[in-house]
């Protein structure tokens, strides 16, 4: 697949699933998933990270929430009740990425990959619906 195609589908992916429609956002993340190499999926997954990064800083500025350290820290709604292995992996690939962590993204990119059963699928999918989610933040501020 093509860089203009698997923009575009992404576009797709990440639109569908703001406006709450799961079935299309999943045929385009799937096409994706279906059309891609691993290196090509690294780079899906950093794109949708990448929106969810530009949404974070419109949300809170050009000055990142800090912990003291001047970088993003992400948590679930339940602050450490998050244990489903997509879900800290959508957690910990946005905030990664956010604090420019390639090293980090790839590791966490690279554990999800050889993951069991479904949970590669699982962890991107939780990656988009997270960054869907930021976005519907967004749109209601």
């Amino acid at each position: 697949m093509d860089h203009t195609a698997a923009s575009n589908l992404i576009f797709d992916a990440l639109a569908h699933a703001v406006a709450g429609n799961s079935e299309k956002a999943a045929d385009a993340l799937s096409d994706l998933g279906q059309n891609s190499d691993n290196s090509q999926m690294y780079g899906v997954c950093c794109a949708i990270a990448g929106a969810g990064e530009h949404v974070l800083r419109r949300i809170y500025g050009d000055q990142a929430p800090t912990d003291g350290t001047g970088m993003f820290v992400l948590e679930g709604l339940e602050p450490g009740a998050v244990v489903d292995p997509p879900e800290l992996f959508a957690l910990r690939f946005l905030t990664a990425y956010a604090n420019n962590d390639p090293d980090t993204c790839m590791a966490l990119f690279s554990a999800a990959l050889q993951s069991d059963g479904d949970q590669y699928v699982d962890s991107v999918c939780a990656l988009l619906a997270h960054v869907a989610g930021l976005c519907r933040l967004a749109l209601k501020r």
